[in-house]
């Protein structure tokens, strides 16, 4: 049995990451692994307002809603915190493909070798 904590965003270690934090996405139903991204504190806390997933993008410094042009938004379910409190998991139910590429998965690639 899984011994639950509640944490609250205060307590999450956004310092290691220089002010962010890596978010791995999951497919509440599937399981399926979707994407990895990142947040600050201000994409979170849109998220936990929203219920929509919200990012920071690194290469456009600036905050985004996962789906906001493409419309394949991300309704988080939940939201889960690791031992750390450095990096999180987003329980989503994804609209359309989670990856910009218009894959399914952004993890549709094998890497070569064993």
């Amino acid at each position: 049995m899984i011994n639950e904590k509640i944490v609250k965003i205060e307590d999450l270690d956004f310092v290691k990451g220089n002010g962010m934090i890596p978010v791995i996405v999951q497919e509440v139903h599937s399981k399926e692994v979707l994407m990895l991204a990142y947040t600050n504190a201000e994409a979170l806390k849109k998220t936990l307002e929203t219920g929509y997933a919200h990012y920071w993008s690194r290469s456009r410094q600036k905050l985004w809603m996962k789906g906001e042009t493409s419309g394949n938004t991300q309704k988080v379910i939940e939201i889960r915190v690791d031992c750390d409190r450095d990096s999180l998991l987003y329980l989503v139910e994804q609209k359309g493909n989670a990856c910009h590429t218009g894959e399914k998965t952004c993890f549709y690639s094998r890497l070569e070798g064993k």
